[in-house]
């Protein structure tokens, strides 16, 4: 009797200690929770921080992955998917947004934010519905972040939050039971025949047909000269683009778009993408997103834009 209640005993620590060591050192039952949306499918929950995986996370009254919204600053919206939102494997501090509203501020003597409003997966349409149903908060430059398979990735209205293992509203009462549930269990499948699920690349299970070019990118379009707001797309290429050395025929048929509406297009495959800028076949690590900072940085300063240039230091 003695003995099994020592082993029950040690096992009891070993379970606790485990728990105790996911929970403090990487951040388990401290996710970044969603909530749906009728009008653009889902989107993080406001007003988070969290700290996973060793980053730093937060999110605003917005749901925006920036500070809270400053009135006196320059605002320019940036609108995306996972690639500009960074995920939780991209500190705070290291996201391009971020960078980008610190040294844009202090280039230019001016307070200006970046708005990051963004989620895994969102194409055009989900921003523009975003921006729709929220306005854009005076903003001066709305910034498009975009890759190639947003041509055709339309809303579909697919329930996500709570069925996808990635897109949860409340946390798990247990770190192990996260680690089995999101981490293990999903990978151990991948080596069975019982994993029959379709994915769009980034992790949401959809099935989304090609049926018609995204409308967001349209709309963006007429807002934009409707409003009297410039508007500049982010065109970013994966890593299998960047091996071939240009965009696929949906990337083209963006560009095309763009270019037969007069909208600047700034195509990373040209400024100075690299294989080590990935920390995926579609992601940035750090460096990739420095190197956003630093082509968003130059397209703002070679257009000299009338909210910044009256006081630039150049």
């Amino acid at each position: 009797m003695k003995k099994h209640l020592k082993f029950l005993t040690v096992a009891i620590v070993i379970v606790f200690s485990i728990e105790f060591l996911l929970r403090a050192a990487f951040g388990f039952c401290d996710t970044v929770l969603f909530k749906e949306s009728k009008n653009y499918e889902y989107i993080v929950q406001p007003n988070q921080v969290r700290h996973r995986f060793g980053r730093h996370v937060a999110y605003n009254s917005h749901s925006m992955r920036s500070e809270e919204i400053d009135s006196a600053a320059i605002k320019i919206l940036c609108f995306g998917d996972s690639v500009i939102n960074g995920g939780v494997l991209t500190d705070q501090d290291s996201l391009a947004t971020t960078l980008l509203s610190t040294e844009v501020s202090q280039a230019f003597d001016k307070n200006v934010q970046f708005l990051n409003i963004s989620a895994g997966s969102w194409g055009p349409d989900n921003c523009f519905a975003y921006l729709k149903e929220n306005g854009n908060f005076s903003a001066k430059l709305i910034l498009l972040f975009v890759n190639s398979h947003d041509a055709y990735d339309n809303m579909t209205f697919e329930k996500v939050v709570d069925v996808h293992r990635n897109y949860p509203s409340h946390q798990h009462l247990s770190a192990i039971y996260e680690l089995w549930n999101r981490y293990l269990y999903p990978r151990l499948m991948k080596f069975t025949k019982d994993d029959n699920s379709s994915t769009d690349g980034l992790g949401i299970n959809k099935k989304k047909k090609m049926s018609q070019f995204n409308p967001g990118f349209r709309n963006f379009i007429a807002y934009s000269k409707r409003q009297a707001i410039p508007l500049m797309v982010y065109l970013h290429a994966g890593k299998d683009e960047l091996q071939q050395g240009s965009y696929n025929e949906q990337g083209q048929e963006i560009i095309k778009l763009l270019k037969n509406t007069n909208i600047p297009v700034l195509k990373d495959l040209n400024l100075g993408l690299e294989a080590s800028d990935f920390r995926d076949g579609i992601h940035l690590n750090e460096k990739g997103q420095k190197n956003i900072t630093g082509n968003i940085f130059n397209a703002l300063k070679d257009r000299q834009f009338d909210f910044l240039v009256d006081r630039q230091k150049f």
